[in-house]
């Protein structure tokens, strides 16, 4: 397992009631009411932690995204990322699955699938989720 050498950030959240609850972070940044969905058997009309879990890996892919147009010379300032997190059952519990959508506009289907595959590498939450999902990456 590889280990981050300096931390330089850690965020921290509580969360109470579960699916059917509330988080928030301790600087109050977020403040989500959270409902399972309504294709759970929830009520929905609230956040829900794959939302969270897309926009961050969203979040985070298209950062690294931008580290990998630098070590390739590609712009990648007009990208956009898709994010789908889905989750379902898995034996006696639920397991979840990740597909990026990546646009990189003005760059060729080939060049934008490297670039993605090396952005897959690189992102702190591909390598967090490697061997422990599907995660499938794919340039649009």
């Amino acid at each position: 397992m590889n280990t981050p050498e300096n931390i330089a950030y850690t965020a921290t959240a509580e969360v109470t009631g579960g699916r059917d609850g509330h988080g928030a972070t301790d600087d109050k940044n977020l403040d989500v009411d959270l409902r399972a969905p309504q294709e759970m058997g929830g009520p929905g009309g609230a956040t829900n932690p794959e939302q969270l879990f897309a926009v961050g890996y969203g979040a985070c892919f298209q950062g690294a995204l931008g580290l990998a147009g630098k070590e390739l010379g590609v712009d990648t300032s007009a990208s956009v990322v898709n994010a789908e997190v889905g989750i379902g059952k898995e034996g006696e519990s639920f397991g979840l699955s990740v597909k990026l959508s990546v646009s990189v506009p003005g760059v060729d289907k080939d060049q934008a699938q490297k670039l993605v595959d090396r952005t897959h590498e690189l992102c702190p939450y591909s390598k967090a989720t490697r061997g422990n999902i599907p995660v499938e990456v794919v340039a649009v």
